[in-house]
């Protein structure tokens, strides 16, 4: 009886030892050599794996980067300014001049402006919402402000004001992930350029719909007239689908379309306020 266990005991250690060595061998055989690169970009990312850069996080990043040996079309929105010049600087790289980005929310649609006429009273989430049905308003393509965008921002930047009941962006704290916008099921938050001083102007509305329709859904929709695209002298308007879109590389900021829009659909962010024009009767007085 003893010799058995101890024939069992040593079959079973030499299997191991056996099964250890040629697990040792295929490893070595099939291993693949990571570059050293990876390690010391992925050191200098700011580790938030976000996925802003459309990469699988931040290692999926650094190896995008090391692998492609150029940084042209690769940036970090997370790692500000300093991080791909750092990363530039490591492999010995060129980094171009980035250009601050923050999240825009293009629906002007609050409760004031835009009627309740149903109640949803199904699962907290927006995607849910806009799968089952139109929304809570008449307006298809307007904010349901549950908070799909609030819950996919890792670093705080975006809340529902529960007064209009729209997001609201701190742009102090926005790091242009794109997180939010691809949370929105209704896509009306957009990264736009942050613009100088932080100024910008858009069309604060999403809807396709033609202009009576529009306007019936909500009191500060964009009606599709074209008057602003008419009115911008620089060709930074077009008018497509009932509804007009600022291209903010062509913008010059002048803030004609926003005094021309007939239904107040154009929004001008960080200006200061404009001066009131004095009357002859003021002024000679």
């Amino acid at each position: 009886m003893s010799s058995i266990i101890l024939y069992t005991t040593v079959s079973l250690c030499a299997t191991g030892i056996a099964s250890a060595v040629i697990l040792y061998l295929v490893a070595r055989k099939f291993r693949v050599e990571e570059d050293p690169r990876i390690d010391r970009v992925e050191a200098l990312l700011p580790g938030a794996n976000c996925g802003g850069c459309g990469k699988p996080g931040c290692r999926g990043f650094a190896e995008a980067i090391v692998k492609a040996n150029t940084l042209e079309g690769l940036c970090c929105p997370v790692g500000g300014e300093t991080t791909m010049p750092a990363i530039a600087a490591a492999l010995g790289l060129e980094a171009s001049a980035r250009v601050p980005r923050v999240a825009v929310v293009r629906c002007g649609g609050d409760r004031a402006r835009r009627p309740r006429y149903s109640r949803y009273d199904g699962y907290i989430s927006c995607a849910v919402e806009h799968a089952l049905y139109r929304g809570e308003s008449a307006c298809p393509f307007g904010c349901l402000g549950l908070g799909d965008c609030a819950r996919a921002c890792a670093f705080d930047a975006i809340r529902v004001e529960e007064s209009t009941g729209l997001p609201v962006v701190r742009e102090e704290a926005c790091v242009a992930c794109d997180a939010c916008a691809k949370a929105c099921p209704r896509g009306i938050i957009e990264l736009r350029d942050k613009g100088v001083k932080a100024r910008r102007v858009f069309v604060n509305c999403v809807n396709r719909d033609r202009g009576a329709l529009s306007r019936a859904a909500c009191g500060a929709s964009c009606i599709g007239c074209g008057k602003c695209a008419r009115d911008c002298s620089f060709g930074a308007i077009i008018v497509e689908n009932n509804l007009a879109y600022i291209d903010f590389h062509k913008c010059r900021l002048c803030r004609k379309c926003v005094s021309s829009c007939p239904t107040g659909a154009i929004r001008e962010e960080n200006f200061p306020p404009r001066k009131v024009e004095l009357s002859r009767i003021e002024f000679e007085n």
